[in-house]
């Protein structure tokens, strides 16, 4: 047995479980969860329709480097979205299918990273969980780097110890932030970009959120982009991972990409076949229906849009909350502590939320995530506002 396995620890809503087990929920009420990001709009019918009309590819064995034309559409999607000069990407060489991209979080973790005791991955505090796990159990420490109101939700980079870069062989980055929704400005992508260059590490960007955004204003800016910036048509030490759970509300498709230096995509391809993570065929072909449609994610947004606007007018006077740059989720602060706040909300008011300390780690005595509640706006906009509603009441209760 991997005795790393026994460090890691329970995953957020096996926290919140376990929190609220013995917890009655109002009866009178019925039920609101904002606990978990499960996106619940509806699935493109271009997606569905392509997924039920090749279902015989159920018989053919995938490519773990997929169907050209995924790659293609993909690549095409990527040039169009992030503005990169045409040619910038080889759908052969810089982009590669995943089942999703939690998976691949994971996996590229696995493959790039060298077991050392003294080596590091480092990422955002709050976090997404897989970072973490797939530090430890690639034989490395995670190192964390604080997101709070006092650096606007974004690492304080320029603060980081020379040790600690020179440590690290994998730099993660969220943008936009889970659970913050802060964007990450093209100037900090480019300093960091040149950071990896001098310590030699592999920035890996989380863009899952990217297409969550304001519907009157541009998406926020991705790494690949901030490489075109810079002239870096290699995308030396880059790659990017994007989905569509969120995008085009698919998280049960498993379907996303991993895209960047085609001199990291190499040997993870390789690690990828033996690993047996081959996206189905008919799963491929009903992605890049996804991948070619934009009318979809522009109703998406318009939904989520109607939501903030809502609910941040019911809790905008009761709580210390702001609308985030990008994402669905709101981090509002907490008049008494997250885990009681998330029970007795729910006791007295039906409504899940999970707390934020159990989406970050104590550092030097410090949780960012403490005081602090996740609301995923992903329940439909009557409920949101329910929510919000009884949230309020509930505040004014205490």
């Amino acid at each position: 047995m991997n005795q790393d396995l026994q460090r890691l620890q329970p995953y957020p809503f096996e926290k919140l479980r376990a929190l609220v087990a013995g917890v009655t929920p109002n009866p009178a009420l019925a039920s609101i969860s904002l606990s978990i990001g499960e996106p619940k709009h509806a699935s493109p019918a271009l997606v569905l329709e392509a997924l039920a009309a090749n279902q015989d590819k159920t018989a053919i064995y995938p490519s773990t480097a997929g169907v050209p034309e995924l790659r293609r559409g993909i690549a095409s999607w990527l040039s169009q979205r992030f503005a990169l000069p045409a040619g910038m990407i080889d759908a052969d060489r810089h982009v590669l299918p995943v089942t999703g991209t939690r998976e691949a979080l994971f996996s590229f973790t696995q493959a790039m990273v060298q077991r050392d005791p003294q080596g590091l991955v480092v990422s955002p505090n709050p976090f997404y969980q897989i970072y973490e796990g797939a530090a430890l159990l690639a034989g490395v420490e995670p190192h964390y780097l604080a997101c709070d109101e006092s650096n606007g939700f974004v690492p304080d980079y320029a603060s980081v110890p020379a040790d600690i870069w020179r440590r690290c062989q994998l730099l993660f980055i969220c943008s936009p932030g889970n659970p913050t929704g802060a964007v990450t400005p093209l100037a900090t992508l480019q300093e960091l970009i040149h950071l990896a260059d001098q310590y030699d590490f592999v920035i890996a960007a989380d863009e899952c959120y990217s297409e969550i955004h304001d519907p009157d204003q541009s998406g926020p800016v991705g790494l690949l982009q901030a490489c075109a910036s810079l002239g870096r048509a290699d995308f030396a030490r880059c790659v990017v991972f994007h989905s569509l759970s969120k995008r085009s509300n698919l998280p049960g498709l498993r379907s996303g990409f991993v895209a960047g230096d085609a001199s990291l995509l190499g040997p993870y391809l390789t690690y990828r076949t033996y690993h047996g993570c081959a996206m189905p065929i008919q799963t491929q072909l009903a992605s890049l229906a996804a991948w070619q449609d934009e009318a979809h994610v522009v109703e998406n947004r318009r939904l989520y849009q109607a939501k903030f606007d809502a609910v941040l007018d019911i809790l905008g006077d009761v709580m210390n909350v702001q609308r985030p740059d990008a994402g669905f989720y709101l981090w509002p602060a907490t008049p008494i502590d997250d885990e009681t706040f998330t029970r007795r909300l729910l006791a007295e008011q039906n409504v899940a939320v999970l707390p934020g300390s159990y989406l970050s780690r104590e550092v030097n005595g410090l949780n960012p995530g403490a005081g602090r509640i996740r609301l995923a706006l992903v329940a439909p906009l009557d409920e949101c506002i329910e929510a919000a509603q009884r949230i309020r009441t509930f505040i004014r209760s205490l």
